[in-house]
Order: structure tokens, then sequence, then C-alpha cells
């Protein structure tokens, strides 16, 4: 028996039609708008402006001072950013929906999105190479093309991704609304955490905000990928399955017993094995019959 996902999901139910997200005039205005402020963040820290020196503001406060108390719940609490860690929750979670919808979508959901988030936030930090605060070498720089991997924020535009995709994946309106607060209470508190311990610069965190939503913006476009990749999945399983019941046909079935072989069975004699045992007993025959009218001669 099969207890794979794909087994499982033979033996689900046909699932009540699941609404698609589509890329209306609402979703592009705010992707459009999105954009902008990404580009104008980019723009104010290549030209070193105003949010340049507020960052430095912020850093030389040096907040995880200022209150020592929350230092201890924010370092479990920026867990919720990590890459790894939230991958595996929310990945857990999509796989019970996957099984229950009858449908990998939702985890093929997860991976684009994880893939889009990865390529475009790490060509972005490589690109433009941004020191933290706590390596920054030159006050009321932007510290930019020093080597670095801090611009955006990884740990904020994952929590955006992550968690949203939740909301995204939503099957009702009123469980949408509910996701989608609290994934932005949890990518609000996971970015500003990030500037409390001091491992990012506010403009990083701003940035992350916007790389991450950019990406569940821009995720209806790739929904006819993500339907055709789950197309192709279910029939390269299918074709799998057929050639291993093939397989399973063509092996011959042998008796099995514990204690012997079965009553009635008796296994067959190789032929190379037959042939010296019939050139015998033809021998004996033909001796035998040479033999008898002697015999018989001298007895009378």
């Amino acid at each position: 028996m099969r207890t794979d996902i794909f087994a499982r999901l033979d033996r689900e139910p046909e699932p009540p039609k699941i609404e698609v997200p589509r890329m209306t005039r609402t979703r592009l205005a705010l992707f459009g708008g999105t954009s902008a402020f990404y580009l104008a963040i980019v723009v104010a820290v290549l030209l070193s402006t105003w949010l340049v020196t507020l960052d430095w503001k912020i850093m030389l406060f040096r907040p995880y001072q200022q209150w020592p108390e929350l230092h201890a719940f924010l370092d479990y609490y920026v867990v919720l950013g990590q890459r790894g860690p939230t991958a595996v929750m929310v990945a857990a979670w999509l796989g019970w929906r996957s099984w229950r919808q009858h449908t990998l979508r939702p985890l093929l959901c997860l991976g684009a999105a994880l893939l889009l988030l990865n390529v475009s936030v790490g060509s972005v930090k490589l690109g433009l190479g941004r020191l933290g605060p706590h390596y920054a070498t030159q006050i009321g720089s932007a510290e930019l093309f020093a080597g670095g991997d801090i611009f955006p924020s990884g740990h904020t535009a994952n929590a955006v991704v992550t968690w949203g995709i939740l909301a995204y994946l939503a099957t009702t309106p009123r469980a949408r609304r509910y996701l989608s607060a609290l994934s932005a209470v949890v990518a609000l508190g996971v970015g500003l955490t990030t500037v409390y311990l001091g491992t990012h610069w506010l403009s990083d965190v701003l940035l992350g905000w916007a790389a991450g939503l950019l990406i569940l913006l821009a995720l209806p476009w790739c929904e006819p990928v993500i339907a055709l990749a789950e197309a192709r999945i279910l029939a390269l399983r299918d074709r799998l399955g057929e050639r291993l019941r093939d397989r399973r046909r063509l092996v011959p079935s042998l008796p099995v017993a514990s204690g012997g072989p079965r009553p009635g069975y008796y296994p067959p004699r190789p032929a190379a094995a037959e042939e010296p045992a019939r050139e015998t007993v033809g021998v004996a025959r033909r001796t035998q019959a040479t033999r008898a009218p002697a015999t018989r001669g001298a007895g009378g």
C-alpha cells in the first residue's frame, strides 16, 4: 500500500471549487505603488539622503541598551523571520492543506514565492553590498558596495512572504482578512525587532517590507505556471505508478511455505540432468532384451 502524499490525495474526496486570485486592477495599483516605494527607498539610500541620517540616529540611540528587558524575548521572536524555521512550519501546514484539498497548489505556491524571494532579495543584497550597523565604518555613510548583504532585510521580507502566503491561500474572505492582519503584525514586529537588536538599518526593514509585498502581489502571474507544474507532477506520478504495477504483474509468484514445499508442488528438474538418466534406462532395457533369448535356450 502506498503511503506517500500522492496516494492520500487519490483517496480524498474532491474538494469544493477553490478560487484562484487574479491580477485585478486593485492588485495592479498596489503593485505599482509598492514598486515606486521600493525604488524610492533604494534611491534615497544611494544618494545618502535624510533616510541614511535617520538610520544612523537610530543606530547610535541603541534601542537594545535603552530597553534591555525586551532583549531576551525579542531574541526568540525574531526567529519568526528566519527562512529555515518559518519555511518548515508553513510547509507542514500547507502540506496538510494539500492533502485535505486534493491539490498540490498550496505547496507549489509556497515554493514559487520562496524562489522569487531568494532571487529578488538575494540579487539586490549582493549587488548593493551594504554593511550592517554592527560593521559600519564611517558615521553618516550609507555603507554601500562594501561587501555586505544586509539591504534589504531578508528577515523582514521572509516574514512578509511566508506568513502572508497563508492569507493568499485562504479559501474564504473572512479567513483572508484575519490572516492578512496576523501576517502584517508578525512582519511588522520582525522588522522592528531587527532594528532594536541592531542587526539592520531602518531603511533595510522598509525595503524588506516592500520586497516581500511585491512577491505576494505578483503571485497571480505565477498561477498558470503553478497549474502546469501541478499537472505535470501528477501525470508523472501516474506514469510511475503504472510502470510499478506492470512490473508487479510480470514477476511470477512462487509458492512459499514455512515447513517445506507445499503438497502437490514439485520443482521442475533441469533439462540437462534428465538426458543422462534417459540414456541409462535405454541401455539397461537393450541389455535385458539381448540376454533373455540366451537364457531361454540354455534352459531348453
